[in-house]
């Protein structure tokens, strides 16, 4: 009797395991079978202000293009190669670990380092300053790479410091020598536009990653006192201030690019002169394919263009922003922060120079600028925050 009774409740205990077990691998493999893919609204939002700043390239390019090269969509063919062969880029970017990005990041920062370090050498030049190196097919800029290495090589420091982020020896020091080896470089080209970007994604991480706000105190005595000095040595920087303030007092020469960008902008009105009607982007506007389109956007698409241009941006970093509060481990979160505070700074500062809001300096609009290798760094760094987005676990993804 007694042995049937033990038979009895080990079978049924082994039963209940059993079902336990079997419950267990059920919702393993749900799990698994929703994990893994990438966020689809931030794809999708990535794709369409890349398609729209494409089709604007060609409104914008047309002129200047056939004027230089006797082709009208010379530039057009070429940001759309890019474009489509950047897509794929970030879709195999997406499929690549966190883990990943986190072993090479110190790799990558210091190739990105030296890179910056011989463009005064080896640098292709235009104008007064020498940004660019050359590959034979297209050129690109050191410190578009650089930028991506410092946020991917941060984001593993403080992972690495974690509650030592509160000292200066941890939380202070070894990002501002890093940030201003960078900035020091940036300066030879000299590259101030770059130089600005690089030191707010660092306060922006370092924010993130839990330094202290006295902190951000003492850095900004020292960006005050390094302005200034900016100011008297570089001539450059006090000319585009003097620009800033009063272009009209040298409407022909310093003053030229600020004021035809207004005009373009103030012609829009409303609703704009239509899609490929605009009329400064006829060898009036200087960069207008470049680092002005947005006025042309603006003159052809008029305010309510515009601003729905900027919604999408809004919620493409609302959404980036999402991903990094979701993320599935520190480093991912913060990857996500430092690369989406990325794009919002860069949206931010060049529509502000379009606008005169600050002062004129070469800062790219993300999709819509020309500029190949630009591009495709850019939508490396969605495939990166892609890659995030795919290790969301899948009860988080539910809460929502």
């Amino acid at each position: 009797m007694e042995d049937n009774t033990f038979t009895e409740y080990t079978d049924g205990r082994n039963l209940q395991q059993s079902r336990l077990k079997d419950y267990g691998n059920k919702g393993r493999s749900r799990t698994a079978a929703r994990r893994g893919r990438i966020d689809l609204p931030f794809c999708v939002l990535t794709i369409v202000i890349l398609a729209i700043g494409v089709i604007m390239v060609l409104s914008a390019s047309f002129a200047r293009s056939y004027y230089t090269t006797g082709d009208p969509v010379y530039y057009f063919a070429r940001q759309m190669i890019f474009a489509v062969s950047g897509v794929a880029l970030m879709l195999i970017v997406s499929r690549i670990k966190v883990s990943t990005f986190r072993r090479f990041a110190f790799p990558l920062l210091a190739v990105s380092i030296l890179l910056l370090a011989a463009v005064p050498f080896i640098g292709v030049s235009e104008g007064d300053v020498t940004r660019w190196i050359s590959l034979g097919f297209t050129t690109f800029q050191p410190s578009e790479i650089t930028k991506l290495a410092e946020v991917l090589a941060f984001a593993a420091m403080i992972c690495t410091y974690k509650d030592k982020m509160k000292t200066f020896r941890y939380g202070v020091l070894p990002f501002a020598v890093i940030v201003a080896v960078i900035v020091g470089l940036l300066y030879m080209e000299p590259h101030l536009s770059a130089a600005v970007i690089i030191f707010a994604i660092a306060v922006l991480m370092m924010f993130a990653g839990g330094t202290k706000m006295g902190w951000f105190a003492l850095l900004g005595g020292v960006v005050l006192v390094l302005g200034l000095l900016t100011l008297t040595k570089f001539g450059y920087a006090s000319d585009r201030i003097a620009a800033w303030r009063h272009p009209e007092d040298d409407p022909m020469n310093k003053g030229f690019q600020i004021l035809q960008s207004l005009y373009a902008i103030g012609s829009g009105g409303l609703t704009g002169l239509g899609l490929g009607q605009g009329r400064q982007k006829y060898l009036y506007l200087p960069a207008e394919h470049n680092d002005y389109i947005f006025a042309v956007v603006c003159e052809e698409l008029g305010f309510i263009g515009a601003m729905l241009i900027l919604v999408l941006f809004a919620l493409l970093i609302i959404r980036g922003f999402w991903i990094a509060l979701h993320a599935n481990d520190r480093y991912g979160s913060l990857v996500a922060t430092g690369l989406t505070g990325l794009l919002a700074i860069q949206v931010f500062l060049n529509i502000a120079v379009v606008t005169n809001l600050i002062p004129c300096t070469g800062i790219s609009l993300p999709f819509f600028s020309y500029g190949g290798t630009a591009l495709w760094i850019q939508l490396v760094e969605m495939g990166v925050i892609l890659s995030i987005s795919r290790e969301i676990p899948v009860s988080k993804e539910e809460e929502t």
